[in-house]
């Protein structure tokens, strides 16, 4: 194993510390693992809240600033965050208009951010409300969830409320708008290679050199199938049908299509591979009406992409248009 780390067990914190550093408008307390946007709380406005397993940068510390979220609770690499993290971090952001926690569908995520909501609420009468994020149509179970996993759609989600958060929505607003976002994308990965979790010092699965996984998780759980790797444009197809069998994607105000990098494909394959992907949606009637390329919610050092299809409307369009300013996403100031 080859990382830029001094010793495996202080990575999260060093990571943290050093994110701090390179950008003083973001407030990290290193303590408790959380990133918070320097303003928080914001007087008036619906906080927004997100978290889980390190290892997904810049899911979720880097999506913390105006335009996205009021805070990041980090847990170890692939392990989420403890209830305590995440009380604390919902007690310092909330305004008085309540607090809205967007969770991936892991089985640890769901169970602590849960137990975290009912003790915020309890001691400090906070009112939040969590919406839970389960676009992956690869499996319906698998070695973290029961159902189906959160994984692409959870950025366009952070973003899309975000910018719904600072307009002035309401709580029950801001969370119906997450659920709109949910109910509308759907998502599909492929990993090339295994990761490597700096704990464990080898790869978490074997993957033959020759081989792909399609539908992989984001923690390195098993996909659909295992099959030769192929060209570019037939990865594409594997990519995007499964995803059009599940939700019909035509007609409308057409989808934002975002192609992921899981964190060792460089932009010169993901730009490769989104030229593929527009060419397959292209055939199948499926208007683009906005991008994402890039790496954005990752697997350490996995190599592979994934593909993020979400249904838009007028409204979806203006708030993923609206400005954002965090480390990861930046457009319009």
């Amino acid at each position: 194993m080859k990382k830029l780390l001094n010793a495996p067990s202080d990575i999260v914190v060093e990571s943290l510390r050093g994110l701090g550093l390179a950008h003083p408008e973001l407030r990290v307390d290193l303590n408790h693992r959380i990133v918070y946007r320097s303003d928080a709380p914001v007087p008036g406005k619906v906080a927004l809240i997100s978290g889980g397993g390190s290892g997904h940068e810049p899911l979720h510390g880097g999506f913390v600033g105006p335009g996205m979220l009021d805070a990041a609770v980090a847990g170890e690499v692939f392990t989420s965050p403890v209830p305590d993290q995440i009380v604390e971090a919902t007690k310092n952001v909330d305004s008085g208009a309540g607090v809205v926690h967007i969770v991936k569908n892991y089985t640890g995520d769901v169970m602590n951010f849960e137990m975290a909501a009912e003790i915020a609420a309890a001691e400090t009468g906070v009112e939040v409300v969590a919406v839970v994020t389960d676009d992956d149509v690869a499996v319906q179970d698998s070695l973290y969830t029961a159902g189906r996993r959160g994984v692409g759609v959870t950025v366009l989600a952070e973003k899309i409320a975000g910018a719904a958060a600072d307009a002035g929505r309401d709580l029950n607003g801001v969370a119906d708008i997450v659920r709109k976002v949910n109910e509308n994308g759907r998502s599909m990965g492929v990993a090339l290679t295994s990761c490597t979790v700096p704990a464990a010092g080898k790869p978490t699965f074997d993957l033959p050199g020759t081989d792909m996984e399609i539908g992989i998780g984001i923690h390195g759980e098993p996909g659909r199938r295992r099959v030769p790797l192929a060209p570019a444009k037939e990865i594409a197809e594997m990519l995007v049908e499964p995803i059009l069998a599940d939700l019909d994607f035509t007609g409308g105000d057409g989808v934002i299509a975002f192609v992921n990098g899981l964190g060792a494909s460089p932009l010169l394959e993901l730009y490769l591979m989104y030229g593929e992907v527009a060419a397959v949606l292209e055939k199948a009637g499926v208007r683009v009406a906005r991008s994402l390329v890039g790496p954005y919610i990752t697997s350490l050092d996995m190599a592979g992409c994934s593909l993020t299809l979400l249904k838009v409307d007028d409204e979806l369009v203006r708030l993923w248009d609206a400005p954002v300013r965090t480390p990861g996403l930046r457009w319009g100031v």
